[in-house]
């Protein structure tokens, strides 16, 4: 049976080696690095199916290497882990392409839930050839190939960006509530962090929006959750 494959990008020692024991114990292949330049080499030698990504690195931003790994693997699940409490630097990390993050301290259970589920869902989510192309103000967004032409020019889809659209077009035009959208994009329950999600609506805002400040087609609902609307003229106002 084979085994995921985790690289794990992390130089404090008594983090790297508690996570290390924790993850082989639930039955995971770890690789273990402690810097960027030794991250990127390990990456293009070897397969894995997940990185864990310390954001401060003794030689390097983990940002910059995060923006590296993504241009070479739209798909790769990223999680990054951050010592680091201000909101900017966790949308830098979404920005730069992670899907998830966690802030130091975190619960070894939240970790390896995170983990287990970001695994499944890189298992779940494989769009169908025939999908249609979804058009919506100056964009055309192709779920299949996971790319899109947008105002701001044509762009590459992650994975987790391709789910969420997905899950905005099925429901045009309905409030999504952030607990169906926690579980139904990225498999946690509905009382788990979610200003990830905040995060991921705001980089969607900046790809689709022509005014990411005042949005049009991703639309906020207050108290709610969040809408898609196609056409914002015909469809329901944000609260």
């Amino acid at each position: 049976m084979n085994r995921p494959h985790l690289l794990l990008v992390e130089d404090e020692s008594n983090i790297a080696q508690a996570l290390l024991f924790n993850l082989e114990l639930e039955g995971y292949r770890v690789t273990h690095v402690t810097t960027g330049a030794a991250a990127l080499e390990r990456f293009a030698g070897e397969r894995c199916d997940l990185v864990i990504l310390d954001l401060m690195l003794p030689d390097s931003h983990g940002i910059d290497i995060c923006r590296q790994i993504r241009r070479q693997d739209k798909r790769l699940p990223i999680l990054i882990l951050t010592a680091l409490s201000e909101e900017q630097h966790r949308v830098d990390g979404l920005d730069a392409g992670a899907d998830d993050y966690l802030t130091k301290p975190f619960s070894l259970g939240e970790f390896l839930l995170r983990i287990k589920g970001m695994l499944r869902r890189s298992q779940w989510y494989r769009p169908e050839s025939r999908a249609e192309i979804i058009s919506f103000g100056a964009n055309r967004v192709n779920l299949a190939e996971l790319s899109a032409d947008t105002a701001h020019g044509p762009i590459t889809l992650t994975e987790l960006e391709g789910r969420m659209l997905a899950a905005f077009f099925a429901a045009e035009g309905e409030v999504l509530s952030r607990s169906h959208l926690l579980e139904q994009v990225w498999g946690l329950t509905a009382d788990t962090e979610t200003r990830t999600l905040d995060n991921f609506v705001v980089r969607l805002r900046k790809h689709f929006e022509a005014d990411p400040a005042t949005p049009r087609h991703f639309q906020t609902v207050r108290g709610r959750g969040y809408r898609f609307v196609r056409e914002p003229d015909s469809g329901g106002k944000a609260d």
